[in-house]
């Protein structure tokens, strides 16, 4: 492995979506990531399929897309958390790691002598990151919690989707878990923020991560938009609540996006669709009284884009510097050259399916370059190799 994290070992007692997030990170990032998987089953989402990889004879195999999309980079090793012998071979490996990240909910792992204060006694500096649902303290720290239900009570939902009077209409989820995945961004900030302090004092660190605090930090402007107004957020659609015009417009062949962000790009908006009046006229020379005045001036630039098809509108907006584009599906994104000449789309080995194309991560460093040279491990196939390195017995 190279990368930055070269160094680290990671033993990874998560699940699901937000912590295997944020172990993939580090994985990506060269970190030797152990990831710890119940014999037999393994991570709940290897079964959250259709689809499943398929084998080289075309077959399904149990490796969903799910599970592959955030676990690449890592070794797969099976042990019985429930049993006396797994815990203490998990306590070996804390003994020899840097980090532990788990997401079990909030008091069990201390009944299995696997929490902070149990593995911080055979490891003292240990950092040790728990994700859970409403986090160590408060009224809900006991409930359970998914991705959707918290998009809904950390307010993310009352704020996406069309407005109810309208087509539609109604409060709508993200299409990815974005909760799950900006809480693995946290849990990933916060490990490094502890391993940059340890290297100072050598001391660890008990990180308490919850999707419900992740969701309310990530409400971002809509959150000070209400508390300096007092004014309740609402559902706009495709319209950005501050800025205008950024919206979904029709053209004769398809949809633009359009993303205009100051009046300097305004001004060149209106000269490339032909109305140089629009930024000098009061009503729209300046983002607020765009805003303002947002129902006139939508009806204007309406009217005048969808007289051209789609490609016609990009070409000028690219030239003129206007912030635009299309609205690509899922297959249009990876045929896009620049997405691709970035690399973010890789084909590793796989030994079962021969290969697995994977989305490999959005960094880039110049003097510790990234590998992706690890597949998503099947269940347990690093379960030998892992106990020859650490010195373990194998499990009975």
């Amino acid at each position: 492995m190279s990368g930055p994290l070269s160094h680290i070992r990671v033993l990874d007692l998560s699940r699901i979506m937000a912590g295997p997030w944020s172990t993939q990170i580090l994985a990506d990032l060269g970190a030797d990531v152990i990831k710890i998987e119940r014999p037999e089953d393994g991570d709940d989402t290897r079964a959250w399929g259709p689809p499943f990889l398929k084998d080289k004879d075309g077959k399904p195999t149990r490796e969903s897309g799910y599970y592959l999309s955030v676990n690449r980079g890592k070794r797969s090793v099976t042990i019985d958390l429930s049993s006396a012998q797994g815990q203490e071979t998990v306590r070996k490996i804390a003994a020899q790691s840097d980090i532990v990240l788990e997401n079990f909910k909030v008091g069990t792992l201390a009944r299995y002598g696997l929490d902070y204060a149990a593995l911080k006694a055979v490891k003292p500096d240990i950092i040790y990151c728990s994700i859970t649902g409403f986090g160590q303290t408060g009224p809900k720290r006991d409930a359970a919690a998914y991705d959707f239900m918290i998009q809904a009570m950390g307010g993310l939902m009352s704020v996406t989707g069309e407005r109810d009077d309208r087509p539609g209409g109604g409060p709508q989820k993200v299409g990815v878990p974005i909760v799950d995945i900006m809480t693995g961004m946290y849990a990933t900030v916060a490990i490094l923020a502890a391993l940059a302090r340890r290297a100072e004092t050598g001391e660890g660190e008990c990180i308490d991560i919850a999707m419900l605090d992740v969701q309310t930090a990530i409400l971002a402007n809509q959150a000070m938009n209400y508390l300096v107004s007092g004014r309740e957020p609402r559902r706009t659609g495709n319209r950005h609540p501050n800025i205008q015009p950024q919206d979904v417009f029709k053209c004769a062949d398809g949809h633009l996006v359009l993303a205009v962000g100051n009046d300097s790009q305004f001004q060149r908006f209106a000269a490339a669709i032909g109305h140089p009046e629009l930024a000098e006229d009061p009503r729209y020379a300046t983002n607020k009284a765009r805003v303002d005045n947002l129902p006139d001036l939508l009806g204007i630039l309406q009217a005048r884009l969808g007289q051209k098809p789609l490609a016609y509108w990009l070409e000028i907006l690219e030239r003129e510097g206007v912030p635009s584009g299309p609205i690509n599906t899922v297959p249009m994104v990876f045929a896009d050259e620049q997405v691709r000449h970035r690399g973010l789309l890789k084909d590793l080995p796989h030994a079962v399916a021969g290969t697995v194309p994977l989305v490999t991560s959005p960094i880039r460093l110049a003097n510790a370059p990234l590998a992706f040279n690890r597949p998503p491990p099947l269940l347990g196939e690093h379960t030998d190799e892992v106990f020859r390195q650490l010195g373990l017995t194998p499990p009975a």
